[in-house]
């Protein structure tokens, strides 16, 4: 049995050992592998939530430290167990009931009431572990936890609402902002400082491979960083219960190149380009609710949705719920309760030919 404890302990040491090998003084690059895209550029519609939420994968600063914190408490608490269980379960065998040995009588073994260095061994080790942790702690937080930006980040502003994320960024040019939804785009290798509101509830920003978890409170702003040290797309969610969609309030982070993001980022900052297959359906668009609610630069001002200046250059709708297509979108304005039950978008109760029209028109916005 005591063998096959350490045999234990050995195998979870040898695997910690393993995975702080990459730690970040010189950052391995850890892929992950982006979203399928399909031929014209839309979501795949196989797997797209498909990705490592694993936080002993990490792939930023940030995340790295809250790894460690965590190599460090599961190897306390992994030699807390072995030592109490190897007790006990020696315990159990040197002490067993026997029988009679050369006649002598089995009775219980000596009683010990109190015993000082037993009493201060169980007092001072957990105290001297506490400590331990707490110091770890500290300077995690720390760590993590910055007071003000780091050298050249990029600051956006982040908004939960229920239940899909809202951001805003600088633009290409030094008048102009970038207004998007549940996708934000980075560039590799830049510190990008989160500023954290919310537009109703408690929401918790987390994506689990760039940054531990961050509450986005109403009335009170909160910050949070990291810096992706690989290209790829890593997913993410709310982490604190915000309502019947919690679950479904979903979102990505895709890291590019420096070249690609400021590409991204001039296409996001010029207006949508007017199509004649849109026409109808933008007349339309102006015509309902769905101008009250949705924000398209040059064509309306609603707050209360997600922007949908750049709709298409997105790979996923209502917050990552389903892969974004022409077929989902359709659904989606027709009845957003077929994808997104509860959410705040109601349907309105389109003919086949205004949802016809109104879908070609959102295809266009790219």
């Amino acid at each position: 049995m005591r063998l096959w404890c350490a045999a234990i302990f050995l195998a979870v040491c040898s695997i910690g050992a393993a995975d702080r090998s990459d730690a970040p003084s010189v950052v391995t690059p850890i892929v992950c592998a982006p979203v399928a895209q399909s031929a014209t550029g839309m979501g795949s519609t196989e797997n797209v939530n498909g990705g490592d939420l694993n936080i002993f994968h990490p792939v930023s600063p940030p995340a790295y430290e809250i790894r460690e914190l965590a190599w460090l408490v599961f190897g306390i608490s992994a030699v807390i167990f072995v030592v109490v269980e190897g007790v006990l379960v020696w315990s159990i065998i040197r002490f067993r009931s026997r029988d009679e040995e050369a006649g002598t009588p089995a009775g219980e073994p000596v009683q010990v009431f109190g015993s000082n260095p037993v009493e201060l061994a169980w007092t001072i080790i957990p105290c001297i572990i506490v400590f331990v942790l707490s110091l770890a702690t500290v300077r995690t937080i720390r760590e993590v936890e910055l007071e003000a930006p780091p050298a050249g980040a990029l600051e956006v502003d982040v908004i939960g609402h229920q239940w899909w994320w809202e951001f805003q960024l600088a633009g290409a040019e030094s008048d102009t902002r970038v207004v998007t939804a549940n996708e934000l785009v980075v560039p590799v290798g830049r510190p990008i400082w989160l500023t954290l509101r919310s537009a109703d509830v408690i929401h918790s920003w987390w994506v689990p491979r760039l940054a531990g978890k961050t509450d986005v409170i109403p009335n009170h702003v909160n910050h949070t960083w990291f810096q992706a040290e690989s290209i790829g797309t890593y997913l993410g969610q709310c982490a604190e219960y915000c309502g019947t969609q919690h679950a479904n309030m979903l979102l990505r982070v895709r890291v590019v190149t420096g070249d690609e993001f400021i590409a991204w980022q001039v296409a996001q900052s010029r207006p949508p380009v007017d199509s004649a297959s849109g026409v109808a359906g933008k007349a339309l668009f102006l015509q309902l609710a769905c101008m009250n609610c949705h924000a398209i630069d040059g064509v309306s001002t609603g707050s209360f949705g997600p922007n949908l200046t750049h709709l298409m250059s997105r790979e996923t709708i209502g917050a990552g719920v389903a892969p974004l297509n022409p077929k989902t979108l359709r659904m989606w304005v027709d009845d957003p309760q077929n994808l997104k039950e509860g959410c705040n978008m109601p349907s309105l109760k389109l003919d086949s030919a205004q949802l016809d029209a109104v879908v070609a028109y959102l295809l266009t916005l790219k």
